[in-house]
């Protein structure tokens, strides 16, 4: 890399994820730009998530991994990446979910994108967007799940609800990510909706969405009951929410 090119990182949070994060991270160093790193961000996993990312960082100086001593949740851990890649001095800021359901070959698109935008998404839900493996159920409640919030919120992104993003540094900055009170899916929103207030440019691009390869789904009741009523408080509560 240059003197100009951006330093980028990519956050990954896990939790029982063993069986995913050693292919995972080896299919983005494959397709990243040479300096690119991966912080991988585990809430103590018990299945010894956070040893094999000891033993990845070993071998690997673009890896590094920050331990969480207990599990709070999906937004918590990413809150606790970002600030981590800031503090290194990260320009662009990937994240993406463990299980392979965001394709690692799709990352340099979300790279490249950033060249016209402040914030991309990995979107289901524009043209060429696909999502693959889901049952007809998942799929409506996915896709309700992005109404809802649209409707809510006034806006015009596509899937709201999606966790495949590349950020520039000065929206994580400007956004107050520390304040971002989420801990489910509801962070995807949040994050994103701040994004669009603080008047961000932000740029969807089409991607396939998989099911995850193995293990099991971390999708709860209460997380879609607290993306329910935080998607209200948001519109309403100001910028802590």
């Amino acid at each position: 890399m240059s003197r100009t090119d951006p330093s980028i990182r990519v956050v990954v949070p896990t939790y029982d994820e063993a069986d995913n994060i050693e292919p995972l991270t080896a299919s983005l160093l494959d397709v990243l730009p040479r300096g690119a790193g991966i912080t991988i961000v585990d809430d103590n996993s018990p299945d010894g998530t956070g040893a094999i990312a000891d033993r990845l960082a070993q071998m690997h100086p673009v890896v590094d991994v920050l331990h969480r001593t207990t599990k709070e949740g999906l937004g918590p851990a990413y809150v606790a990446g970002f600030r981590h890649v800031l503090a290194a001095g990260a320009d662009l800021i990937v994240q993406m979910d463990a299980d392979f359901s965001h394709d690692p070959a799709d990352v340099p698109r979300l790279i490249a994108a950033t060249s016209g935008a402040d914030l991309v998404l990995g979107s289901r839900y524009v043209a060429g967007g696909r999502v693959g493996e889901w049952g007809a159920a998942r799929r409506q409640i996915s896709r309700l799940g992005s109404a809802y919030a649209r409707a809510w919120l006034g806006v015009g992104v596509r899937d709201l609800t999606g966790g495949f993003k590349c950020f520039r540094r000065e929206v994580l900055e400007e956004i107050g990510i520390e304040t971002v009170g989420s801990l489910g899916y509801a962070f995807q929103v949040e994050t994103t909706y701040r994004t669009i207030k603080a008047g961000f440019r932000v740029v969807e691009v089409p991607i396939y969405f998989h099911d995850r390869r193995v293990g099991e789904s971390k999708m709860t009741r209460s997380i879609v009951a607290e993306a329910a009523w935080r998607v209200p408080r948001m519109r309403f509560g100001g910028r802590r929410s």
